[in-house]
């Protein structure tokens, strides 16, 4: 029998890159997300590679549609073996330029889109005893940096949420398992249709990588979930062990660097799409794919992702980690 796994936030990035790569080993994949043109693009890649897509449209903010979409993957394709948590939506601003009926929305989105599915999922794994839950997280679920409150908060939720459930499903030795994949960079297309009042474009922090490699790590920690996370790019790592060692100095190095640094020096177009309250990759809209617009400057491999996933190299890896944090920290200080 097919694995049947549901990926939110599917139309596009990682959910999209996701969902290819689930589909590429003979998984069925329920495709949930919001806009119309995406979730076409997406079940076409899952076709294409052989599987059988579902797409649904949902708001993940919508806790009753959210519990219906399960039910109709579990009709229609079978049992959920995986759920991946990927969907999320945010404001590129500071803190006082955000409403807060935005600032409530994405936190609706980002942290309680992976509560509700969460919730969902639980409702038919935990009766059978099986199953896995990816919450794909980000650096970010550990460091908070400037104009991005909405996206650190609702990651760091996240974080909270996710140790709470696991310890809490380790208690009843349950069969159901949870973790969380914690991501750098990605050139994904959030830079180009997230809400933005930046005067230039976002853009991430290098170094940048692929959603490929991304998804890559969630589908190794879908078929390992009993570790309690994942680190993809060795920024992340870097970026977790400065903020455990030295998180005064490291506060005073992003509110020196991180507004420049996030922005490029093209003006933020004043007609710039915006995902927020409705989908951009809607019907009759653009469908966006998994990449953004830094392919040149993306990589697709990365050895820390290998490292998190080999517990004999992990002395290694944090040994490396120490190194780019020392440097992320002093390269300033000069």
């Amino acid at each position: 029998m097919n694995q049947t796994v549901v990926v939110t936030g599917a139309s596009g990035g990682v959910g999209r890159a996701t969902a290819r790569a689930f589909a590429r080993r003979g998984a069925n994949v329920a495709l949930l997300a919001r806009g119309e043109e995406g979730l076409e693009g997406a079940a076409e890649d899952v076709r294409s590679a052989g599987a059988t897509p579902l797409p649904v449209e949902v708001d993940v903010a919508d806790s009753d549609a959210v519990f219906a979409a399960a039910e109709r993957v579990e009709k229609e394709l079978g049992p959920i073996d995986t759920w991946v948590n990927v969907a999320f939506s945010s404001v590129f601003a500071p803190f006082d330029e955000i409403d807060p009926a935005e600032f409530r929305r994405a936190t609706e989105v980002t942290y309680l889109g992976y509560v509700y599915g969460t919730m969902a999922a639980l409702r038919h794994m935990k009766p059978r005893n099986s199953g896995a839950i990816v919450h794909v997280g980000s650096a970010l679920a550990y460091r908070g940096i400037p104009l991005q409150t909405a996206y650190c908060g609702g990651k760091h939720a996240i974080q909270g949420f996710h140790e709470s459930l696991r310890c809490e499903l380790l208690h009843e030795k349950s069969g159901v398992h949870v973790t969380m994949v914690q991501l750098p960079a990605v050139n994904t297309p959030q830079f180009s249709w997230l809400l933005s009042r930046l005067p230039n474009r976002a853009q991430p922090v290098p170094p940048i990588y692929q959603p490929e490699l991304a998804a890559r790590a969630i589908v190794h920690a879908a078929d390992h979930p009993n570790r309690r996370e994942y680190w993809v790019g060795s920024t992340t790592a870097a970026t977790l062990l400065a903020n455990a060692v030295a998180p005064g100095l490291l506060d005073r190095y992003l509110a020196r660097t991180g507004f420049q640094s996030q922005q490029s020096d093209e003006p933020q177009p004043p007609d710039a799409p915006e995902n927020l309250w409705r989908p951009v990759d809607h019907a009759g809209g653009k469908d966006f794919g998994a990449h953004g617009r830094f392919d040149d400057q993306a990589h697709a491999h990365d050895p820390q992702v290998w490292a998190s996933q080999h517990h004999g190299a992990l002395a290694g890896a944090v040994a490396g980690a120490a190194a780019t944090a020392g440097a992320l920290l002093l390269r300033r200080r000069r």
